[in-house]
C-alpha cells in the first residue's frame, strides 16, 4: 500500500508506507568565515589555536618539523597572550568574539533580503571554519530542513588557499560522509566586483566624514601570507593588488597618499610585503602626522582589525611621531556591507530562484 507524502517544496508524490522520511526541495545558503575561540582563557584559546595552526592549508611546513614547534612551544606559550588580546575586543554581552556576532547578523539580514524576493523557500545559515558553529553541523542542519541545493559563500573577497579553499575543504569533508549529497555551488572571490569596490569606497567616505581631521595618507591593509605561497601559484597577492588599485582609482587619490600593505605575519619566513607595522612606523618617522587605515580584505571586524590595526598599529604610529590616527571599520553588517553580500548571494542563486 502507498500513501501520499508531501515533499517540502514540491508537489505531492506517492511513496511506499515504509519509505523513510524525505525532506527536499528547499535551497540553503551557508555563509562561512574564519572562526573565533569559544572563550579567552587558556584552554579555549589553546583548542582554537591548535585547530587553526594544524590546518595544512594555513601552515605548509612539513609535519615532522611543525608538530614539535606547535605542540611544545606555540600551544604552551601563545594561548595566554592571545587570550588577553581577544579579551580586549570581546563581546561581553553575548560572551563571544565580534566576528561571530557580526556573521550571525549578516546571516539574519541575508535571510530577510531573500525572503523579500523568494518567499520562504530559502534557508540561510552561517558557520566558522575553526571553532563553532561547525561547517559540518550547519550543512547537516540545512539538509534536515530539506535543502537539497546549497550555496557555499566564503566571506573572503580575495581568494587564498588558506582562507577560501580551507573553508570549502571543510564543507567537502562533510559531503564525503553523506549518502545523499546536496547539489553544491561555491560563490567565487569578489575582489574586483564593482558592487564590492563601490561599497568599500562609499563606506570609507562615510567614516572619513566623521573625523575631525583629514588624513595625509590612507593605508589599505590586507592579511598577509608567506611569500612562498605566491611563488607556488596562490592568486591572493594579485587579487589584493587589484582591489587596492580599483579602490584607489575610485577614491581618486595618488599612490603616495593611498598605499597598501600586508599585516599579521607569523614566524620567521618572508611574507608578502610591504609589512603593515613597518609601513606605519616609516610613515610616522617620515613626518606624516595624520593617517587612516582600512582593511577591505575582511568582511567583518575581528582580532586582526580591532586589536592589531586599531590597537597595535595605532600605538606604533603615535609612538613614532604621529598625531592623528583613524581605523575605518570593515563593511560588517552595515547597509553597504549587506549590499555586497546580498548581491553575491542573489547572483549565485540564479537558476535556482
Amino acid at each position: 500500500m502507498n500513501e501520499r507524502v508531501n515533499v517540502t517544496g514540491t508537489s505531492q508524490v506517492m511513496r511506499p508506507v515504509d519509505h523513510p522520511p524525505v525532506r527536499a526541495g528547499r535551497i540553503g545558503v551557508l555563509l562561512m568565515n574564519l572562526g573565533t575561540p569559544e572563550g579567552t582563557t587558556y584552554w579555549p584559546m589553546r583548542r582554537y589555536l591548535k585547530e587553526f595552526l594544524s590546518d595544512r592549508r594555513v601552515i605548509e611546513t612539513p609535519r615532522l618539523l611543525w608538530w614539535p614547534i606547535l605542540n611544545l612551544i606555540i600551544l604552551t606559550k601563545r594561548p595566554g597572550p592571545k587570550g588577553r588580546d581577544y579579551a580586549s575586543i570581546w563581546n561581553n554581552e553575548l560572551d563571544e568574539g565580534p566576528l561571530k556576532t557580526i556573521t550571525r547578523n549578516q546571516a539574519e539580514k541575508v535571510t530577510a533580503h531573500l525572503k523579500s524576493i523568494a518567499g520562504d523557500k530559502i534557508t540561510v545559515d552561517w558557520a566558522m571554519r575553526y571553532g563553532k558553529p561547525e561547517v559540518r553541523e550547519r550543512i547537516q542542519a540545512l539538509l534536515d530542513q530539506g535543502c537539497d541545493r546549497i550555496l557555499l559563500v566564503p566571506l573572503y573577497p580575495q581568494y587564498a588557499a588558506a582562507t577560501s579553499a580551507t573553508a570549502c575543504d571543510q564543507a567537502f569533508r562533510a559531503l564525503m560522509d553523506m549518502r545523499w549529497q546536496p547539489t553544491v555551488r561555491v560563490s567565487p572571490p569578489y575582489h574586483d566586483d564593482p558592487v564590492y569596490i563601490e561599497s568599500v569606497v562609499a563606506s570609507m567616505k562615510q567614516e572619513l566624514a566623521k573625523l575631525t581631521f583629514e588624513p595625509e595618507v590612507i593605508l589599505v591593509s590586507f592579511h598577509g601570507v608567506p611569500k612562498e605561497y605566491l611563488l607556488k601559484g596562490d592568486p591572493y597577492h594579485c587579487q589584493c593588488v587589484k582591489t587596492w588599485r580599483l579602490m584607489r582609482e575610485a577614491f581618486g587619490w595618488p599612490e603616495d597618499r593611498f598605499r597598501m600593505s600586508f599585516q599579521s605575519r607569523f614566524g620567521t619566513a618572508e611574507w608578502l610585503q610591504p609589512y603593515t607595522d613597518k609601513t606605519v612606523e616609516a610613515l610616522a618617522k617620515s613626518g606624516v602626522k595624520r593617517m587612516a587605515i582600512v582593511a577591505p580584505g575582511f568582511s567583518a571586524d575581528c582580532l586582526e582589525t580591532l586589536e592589531e590595526l586599531n590597537g597595535e598599529n595605532r600605538d606604533i604610529f603615535m609612538h613614532n611621531g604621529g598625531e592623528e590616527f583613524a581605523y575605518l571599520p570593515c563593511l560588517n553588517d552595515s547597509p553597504e556591507g549587506m549590499r555586497v553580500i546580498n548581491h553575491i548571494v542573489e547572483r549565485e542563486l540564479q537558476g535556482w530562484i
